[in-house]
């Protein structure tokens, strides 16, 4: 069936490159001989790790527990040994990150499962679970999902929409994860529609996707509807599939609960399920690795599984002036380390040549397009205009943090002006000026206590003299008290001394 579909400005139609990888099923690959896992890959604070180096742990074991309430915990993938925990490149970008590092055993040896939770749990209880489960979105925010919850349980969710538009070219991991776990997908959602009481819930799929349609259509019933919407990117945006399915739209700066809505990713109910009925932690998910590789398609990856290995098993070996991308040709970025890790928001590993991924470009001839394509309505040649001079007062002031970075603009651009990249740079400038505004005002903090500690340590010492009785006394009364002290002891000693025989027994002074 067709959705209900209101109008959203925008978007584009793309070539789609998805049979490259998603005519043949999910493949299993081999165990690594490691597994890495960044304390911190997503929207949040880190976890906090409960095990050292040296440690053996097991399948399903929790490695790290959420040190905040905006965290996640996370959960060995597979038995081994903890061989460090440290600094390690993680993606994206030439960064590191604090690890755990495992060395795998191949024993496989797994703790128990958590019990199932009985039909009639409440939202508290499911919302428990999925904090212990490290359950978080696997769209690409990697927002921790039970804080999703928990905005559910205490706000009105008018409408709960499963995200099943995997708009992007060639990435075809959430296709092929509906084609072969509808049945987890469908049950996900009524849990999460139940935790939060959900007035409706709606699973979308993209038009190009019939089989992921027909697989969740024959599980779904009156309380989840199933359907598809027109294949145009962005379709698949938060913003953009809640104005298209419901006509509400999220305000700036704001959630989709302030419209009402709650929105998971199709893998995100996949873990629900995984974790509220088989008492699973989430520690694998679906990667595309498609591109120019000798065999494109889909591996069930354990977490914490180095690109590298990826890239091998799919029998590439880095030839040529080739790019590995994180992502998909639009939103995604390139690796500059093939040894970071799989985590629970990598969807995708493409591989192209260089030569496309980056063109020439040329001065803008203001032809429009990219104001034409923008799903925000965003005025994307002002703000280029902006970032490239620099002025990131006038880029905020035409709301640059409201764009999503899809890459619409760009795509279209015929001067092949990188505009996404400029939008980037200009939002980590102006991270880095408030990053610098925060330190600078804790600075001056600092230095007002201390200034007020040494003004209190002076004012200590002279507060307890002038508290004394000394204190009260005049310095020449002072001088003159210890002057007439100093006389009266000579005249006792003089008093005391033995007459001078030269003076026949009789003192001078008489």
């Amino acid at each position: 069936m067709t959705l209900p579909q209101h109008a959203w400005g925008g978007g584009v139609r793309v070539p789609r490159h998805k049979n490259l990888s998603n005519t043949g099923a999910s493949r299993v690959p081999p165990l690594p001989a490691r597994l890495i896992y960044p304390l911190r890959s997503h929207i949040g604070t880190a976890a906090r790790p409960i095990i050292k180096p040296g440690d053996r742990v097991l399948r399903g074991q929790c490695l790290a527990q959420p040190d905040t309430y905006v965290s996640q915990a996370l959960h060995a993938a597979t038995s081994g040994v903890v061989r460090d925990i440290g600094d390690f490149p993680v993606a994206p970008g030439d960064i590191t990150a604090t690890c755990i590092v495992i060395e795998v055993d191949g024993e496989g040896r797994s703790v128990d499962p958590w019990p199932p939770l009985s039909a009639d749990a409440d939202g508290d209880a499911i919302q428990r679970r999925l904090v212990e489960a490290g359950v978080i979105g696997m769209g690409g925010a990697g927002f921790p999902s039970h804080v999703k919850v928990r905005e559910g349980l205490t706000r009105t969710v008018q409408t709960l929409i499963i995200n099943g538009v995997e708009c992007e070219p060639y990435i075809t991991c959430d296709d092929r994860l509906m084609r072969e776990h509808a049945t987890g997908i469908v049950a996900g959602a009524r849990w999460l529609k139940r935790a939060v009481n959900a007035g409706e819930c709606f699973i979308a799929v993209e038009e190009d996707m019939p089989e992921a349609l027909a697989a969740l259509q024959s599980h779904a019933g009156e309380d989840v509807t199933v359907g598809s919407v027109p294949a145009i990117y962005p379709a698949g945006g938060e913003k953009q599939l809640i104005k298209m399915l419901t006509g509400r739209e999220v305000p700036s700066k704001g959630l989709p609960i302030q419209a009402g809505v709650l929105m998971h990713n199709v893998a995100t109910a996949q873990a629900v399920y995984q974790a509220v009925v088989e008492g699973r932690p989430l520690m694998s998910r679906y990667v595309t690795v498609t591109g120019s590789v000798q065999q494109p398609g889909n591996w069930q990856a354990l977490l914490g599984t180095p690109v590298s290995h990826l890239l091998q098993q799919s029998g590439w070996g880095g030839y040529g002036k080739q790019q590995v991308i994180m992502g998909g040709p639009m939103m995604g970025m390139a690796l500059s380390h093939l040894e970071v890790p799989v985590t629970k928001v990598t969807n995708c590993l493409l591989v192209q040549e260089a030569a496309r991924v980056s063109m020439m470009s040329m001065p803008c001839i203001r032809c429009g397009e990219c104001l034409r394509v923008c799903p925000v309505q965003l005025n994307a040649r002002a703000l280029y205009e902006y970032a490239r001079a620099g002025d990131l007062d006038a880029a905020q002031d035409l709301h640059l943090f409201d764009c999503i970075e899809c890459g619409a603009c760009a795509y279209v651009c015929p001067s092949h002006i990188p505009l996404v990249s400029y939008y980037r740079q200009a939002k980590a400038g102006i991270a880095a000026t408030e990053r610098r505004q925060q330190t600078a005002a804790e600075n001056r903090r600092r230095y007002e206590r201390h200034e007020q500690r040494l003004a209190a340590d002076q004012t200590a010492p002279e507060t307890a003299e002038s508290a004394s009785p000394a204190g009260t006394m005049d310095k020449e009364a002072m001088r003159a008290e210890i002057t007439a002290a100093v006389e009266r002891v000579r005249a006792k000693r003089a008093a005391n001394e033995p007459p001078d025989p030269t003076n026949g027994g009789e003192s001078g002074a008489a």
